[in-house]
């Protein structure tokens, strides 16, 4: 059965049970007493009564859930716990427990957190179809096609059928199913969380699994939907069972902090309250105690903890006008920590969350205790929002309602469509289906999810790509492109030339520089600098279905590296060219046809990156892996280095063809728009851009390298004069091959 836990949740440890947080309950919603899960498993009530009246074992459901919606049609309620109750009767959790608590217990969370009658209708239904014999079938019967599909959503899949593979594939097909409906995700969230406040009776080895899992994937996907509320408890929980030590020591500072006399936060507390009233500004300020994580975070970053690290004030107003008015309150009455200042009322959250962040210091004439020393350096935070801002933040998608309900002068047009989900679900739900096979998904999975923060660039024509912290450019050409993205030749960042490697910032611009040439590959060193899953595996997914030119690449790499290692240095034009392929940010060069005609009829003729030979220079051909014959200029350094490694040379020679291909150097000044005026008059001698890297500008002047593809060698010259009339440009050459001792 889905749910393992077998302890009840009264408060208090027991033998071989996880202490749950002492941390003082925050002020959050209106305190409901503790409900006794055995009691009520065993006065559930099925007996004849009237359609109006729900059975006394989910009245505290009903309680909870009329708290934010006073109006809801209870009656789904009424049938769904009849349903769930009769189709579990006789099956008990572990700890002896009715099973039907576990539902029960997973809708009061929802409900707490303001969930809509669809969701708590699916939550009390969610381990029928996994545990009992009710079909989706029959659920979607009884209760509609919505339940139906969230029931579906976190139903596990068989073992039987799938092996080790079932909890990877579970959990893809419950994120398929979050696409279409954020809701899935959320009863997820609320049955793992009773599941492990019922962790205690299993085996520690199973404990530090489901511990593991939990970490890795659910806690980052709550932060990501913003449920904060079950967020904060998980990763308590998870500490405790992953971490002992550092819990209970955690634990003693909370508890020692909490039998203080004195407290600087009530004390500040108080003082914002009267700054408030004075400033005829309404608003309910109160003392949120931060919770054991949070704790054991602030202890590592600060060393000996003090009063005010143990909580944060928290200012709730009625209106967005009225956060900034107490911002500026704060900062007129207080002396504010400019540096701890954030402003995510404007620009929010990836996940939903809005508020504004301060912090004021104490000032040094206060004390810890009577008698005592001064506080100097204390520092309080203050979070500022409106109850709406707050209820988000605590519940995230859940505070939403039912998203997929068309507005009263919108009738629905059949359509699903999700206006909550985020950039980086569109982005996860993307990638994982060119995912391979389980085992890659579940690690590219949890690698994903650890990423924390999200960032937002902007395009030149004003749109947005979400990218996780870290990304590259490389990683923002595949998220805008997809697998066209192999054609990427380079970016401007903010108006400036950048490398693919570079990577990017919050609020950046990012324009990518796209090559027309159909032959187009990435290079395998982009790995080096993509970041994201979807970039990763569309470039190794290249590389699988072209093994030959893949090898081609690694070798290449690994001898341009041993160059490295023994001192040898390439020209700086050519510093990022393989001897026998492209530079890591360029696209390697597609077969030369015919052109070049080799001794080994069939084969594939590649030019080579360092020195792109072209009709007349003196040519030389060498053997590499995949059966591919490179063609270097004669005076080319790589050529001896091709011999000393024992390369078979092939004969090779100029075909009847005068189509060329050739590697060319401008040095320029820094200006505005100079790369689209370099790249049209190129585009206007037709020459054809088969890829480009831009060095980083050095005392304003910068280097662009052009491998270019002409329709005659004869062309070059012509070529090469526009490119210096261009205003800025000063120079332009040919790559020059290296010499030896060069």
């Amino acid at each position: 059965m889905s749910a393992e836990a077998t302890n009840s949740v009264t408060p208090g440890p027991m033998p071989g049970a996880v202490s749950g947080p002492v941390t003082p309950t925050a002020p959050r919603r209106k305190a409901r007493p503790r409900i006794d899960l055995r009691r009520l498993g065993r006065a559930a009530l099925l007996g004849p009564a009237a359609r109006d009246r729900l059975p006394d074992a989910i009245s505290h459901v009903v309680d909870a859930h009329r708290a934010h919606h006073p109006d809801a049609d209870l009656d789904p309620l009424r049938r769904a716990y009849v349903l769930a109750e009769s189709s579990h009767r006789g099956q008990m959790r572990k700890s002896g427990e009715p099973y039907i608590t576990h539902p029960l217990a997973v809708t009061l969370i929802l409900a707490e957190l303001g969930a809509e009658t669809t969701t708590l209708t699916a939550s009390l239904l969610h381990d029928t179809v996994e545990d009992t014999d009710v079909t989706l079938d029959q659920v979607g019967e009884q209760f509609g096609e919505e339940v139906r599909y969230l029931v579906d959503g976190v139903t596990k899949l068989e073992k039987v059928d799938y092996g080790a593979a079932a909890e990877p594939e579970t959990f893809r097909k419950m994120l398929v199913a979050t696409g279409n409906d954020v809701r899935v995700m959320s009863i997820k969230l609320a049955d793992r969380l009773h599941n492990m406040r019922t962790l205690g009776v299993m085996r520690p080895e199973k404990q530090e699994r489901i511990a593991k899992v939990t970490r890795d994937v659910l806690i980052p996907l709550a932060e990501r939907l913003g449920v904060q509320a079950l967020k904060t408890e998980l990763e308590d929980l998870v500490f405790a069972i992953l971490r002992p030590e550092e819990y209970e020591h955690t634990r003693e500072l909370i508890v020692r902090n909490a039998a203080r006399a004195d407290d600087p936060l009530a004390e500040v507390a108080d003082e914002v309250r009267t700054v408030l009233r004075e400033a005829d500004i309404p608003a309910e300020v109160l003392i949120r105690p931060r919770h054991f994580v949070s704790v054991h975070r602030v202890s590592r970053k600060r060393g000996r903890l003090r009063g005010s690290d143990f909580g944060r004030l928290l200012v709730l107003v009625n209106e967005d006008a009225d956060c900034y008015g107490v911002l500026g309150e704060l900062h007129t009455c207080m002396t504010p920590v400019v540096s701890e200042f954030k402003d995510f009322i404007a620009v929010p959250k990836f996940n939903l969350y809005q508020s504004l962040h301060t912090a004021v210091a104490l000032p040094p004439a206060r004390t810890d205790s009577p008698g005592g020393t001064p506080m100097d350096g204390q520092v309080v935070e203050v979070l500022i929002r409106t109850h709406q801002m707050h209820k988000v933040a605590e519940a995230g998608v859940v505070a939403l309602g039912n998203p997929y309900a068309p507005a009263p002068d919108d009738p629905a047009d059949g359509e699903r469509v999700d206006p909550t989900r985020p950039g980086w679900l569109s982005r996860l739900l993307d990638w994982q289906e060119a995912a391979p096979d389980p085992d890659h998904f579940w690690s590219t999975l949890r690698e994903d999810l650890a990423q924390d923060r999200e960032i937002t660039v902007f395009r030149p024509d004003g749109g947005t790509i979400g990218l996780p912290e870290g990304a590259t450019c490389v990683d923002a050409a595949y998220a805008q492109y997809g697998e066209d993205a192999h054609a990427c030749i380079g970016a401007r960042v903010n108006g400036r030339l950048a490398t693919l490697s570079t990577v990017l910032k919050d609020g950046d611009t990012v324009q990518l520089l796209m090559g027309q040439d159909p032959a187009s590959e990435p290079s395998r060193e982009w790995l080096e600098h993509a970041h994201t899953p979807a970039a990763r595996i569309a470039i190794q997914r290249w590389l699988a279905a072209h093994p030959a030119q893949a090898e081609a690449q690694r070798t290449d790499v690994q001898e341009d590296r041993r160059a490295e290692d023994t001192g040898a240095r390439r020209p700086a034009a050519a510093e990022a060219a393989d001897p026998d392929g492209p530079a890591p940010e360029q696209a390697p060069a597609r077969p030369a046809d015919g052109n070049v005609l080799t001794d080994r009829p069939g084969a594939t003729v590649r030019l080579a990156g360092c020195c792109t030979p072209v009709r007349p220079d003196e040519i030389t051909g060498f053997a590499v892996r995949g059966g591919a014959v490179t063609v270097h200029r004669a005076e080319c350094a790589a050529v001896a280095r091709m011999k000393d490694g024992g390369r078979t040379e092939v004969g090779v020679r100029w075909g009847d063809a005068t189509e060329c291909r050739v590697t060319l150097v401008a040095e320029s000044f820094v200006r505005p728009h100079l790369l689209a005026d370099l790249t049209e008059a190129m585009a206007l001698e037709g020459a054809e851009i088969v890829s480009a890297t831009v060095e980083p500008p050095t005392q304003q002047q910068v280097r662009h390298t052009y491998t270019v593809q002409l329709p005659d060698a004869a062309h070059l010259p012509a070529l090469m004069r526009a490119m210096r009339n261009v205003a800025g440009v000063y120079d332009v050459t040919r790559a020059q091959p290296q010499t030896q001792g060069g």
